[in-house]
């Protein structure tokens, strides 16, 4: 739908794009509370199986782990570049930098996916199916299945935002977006800036503390 009929519809640019921000604050708010579930889940079973819990996260590789906060940390910046490239009137240089972050999102995954290749060789798996010799099953086997719970819905989410950044990206570089219309950039870098504050919290408690 072009940005002129959209406008029509709210009566207003100003109206527009307060439902738009409105929309993605509530959204950001579900979000929230889904991985705070998550966290709190994690912080109570480590609590009850604290020397299980730390043996565990002993076996994560630190060095994947902060090669992907790396790359996040990253593309959040380049997003943060690319929605001021389209303010700027600078579509196309914006279109190159949500593609390049899109990129980097891929390569997050990729590196994702080699660590749970490992995890799955070692016998890292979560509930019945763990397997993992070297570190007792009780408390082991739950920290791992927290960790898939995590990490792989972290992961469903960089998705959904690679998806978005490349649509996004394509849509910029042809012209579609500029000062007068960046709202859908905004949106997008948004959700990305979510996904890169998710994993801020999920790489310490996991690979550090």
């Amino acid at each position: 739908m072009p940005p002129e009929a959209v406008t029509e519809h709210w009566g207003s640019e100003d109206a527009r794009k307060q439902a738009a921000y409105l929309g993605m604050w509530v959204f950001i708010a579900t979000e929230v509370l889904l991985f705070a579930g998550l966290f709190t889940a994690y912080g109570v079973y480590r609590s009850v199986y604290p020397e299980a819990f730390r043996a565990a996260q002993l076996t994560m590789e630190v060095g994947l782990g902060t090669l992907n906060t790396f790359l996040l940390v990253t593309s959040s910046i380049v997003v943060a570049l690319a929605v001021h490239a389209v303010r700027g009137n600078r579509p196309g240089l914006g279109g190159a930098l949500l593609l390049l972050a899109a990129l980097l999102g891929v390569v997050f995954l990729v590196v994702k996916g080699v660590e749970y290749a490992h995890h799955v060789k070692d016998g890292g798996l979560p509930g019945d199916a763990y397997r993992f010799t070297e570190v007792p099953r009780v408390g082991a086997s739950l920290f791992f299945t927290l960790y898939y719970l995590l990490t792989g819905f972290h992961a469903l989410h960089v998705t959904v935002g690679v998806s978005v950044l490349t649509v996004l990206g394509v849509r910029s570089a042809s012209g579609t977006f500029g000062p007068a219309y960046a709202t859908p950039v905004e949106l997008g870098g948004m959700y990305w800036h979510l996904v890169d504050v998710i994993w801020l919290f999920v790489y310490p408690i996991l690979y550090l503390s």
